[in-house]
């Protein structure tokens, strides 16, 4: 008989509840299914999250993170978000976080989960960063194309872009941000 740790079997849960939500989607993944995916009692994986839609939430926060991104001075966030995009818009590696959302968007039970972590993670540090009137408005501009880019990469892969070089595509980007910032 094995002994299992409380946060080794929590985090076997999160990581096959990750991977079954970003190759399955929201409405085909099953308490069930994370369970035999984890090793894991249905019973456990209750009691460590709730229902799957509290499961779901606490994936999108533990893989969706904009790290570092926001941590420049102002005049320096355009070319730094354009830099982020730019560089997930040619990633070999499409964003775990997004092809979860892609694959879920559908479900409406989720929905709420969906707003609030795009609020939290990328809205609100944003807004908060920008100095000046409806920062907010601004902010949500700005996010659209980065949520926007993410679903581009998803649908298209790394080839999303037909550019002549990754500085063509920052500078471009650059611009559209700095429209989408400025106050």
């Amino acid at each position: 008989m094995r002994h299992r740790s409380r946060e080794g079997t929590r985090r076997r849960i999160l990581d096959a509840a990750h991977r079954l939500f970003t190759e399955l989607g929201y409405d085909q993944v099953t308490m069930r299914l994370i369970s035999a995916e984890a090793d894991a009692n249905i019973a456990l994986i209750n009691r460590y999250f709730g229902a799957k839609r509290e499961l779901f939430a606490e994936v999108l926060a533990m893989r969706g993170r904009f790290p570092g991104v926001l941590e420049v001075p102002e005049e320096e966030l355009p070319r730094r978000l354009a830099e982020y995009v730019a560089e997930r818009l040619r990633s070999d590696q499409g964003s775990p976080v997004m092809a979860a959302l892609s694959r879920s968007s559908t479900s409406p039970e989720i929905h709420g989960i969906i707003r609030d972590r795009v609020t939290s993670a990328i809205l609100e540090p944003l807004a908060a960063r920008l100095s000046g009137p409806d920062a907010v408005f601004r902010a949500t501009v700005a996010a659209s194309l980065i949520t926007g880019a993410g679903t581009l990469r998803q649908l298209y892969g790394p080839d999303a872009l037909d550019s002549p070089d990754h500085e063509t595509v920052v500078a471009r980007l650059t611009g559209v941000f700095e429209a989408c910032l400025r106050g």
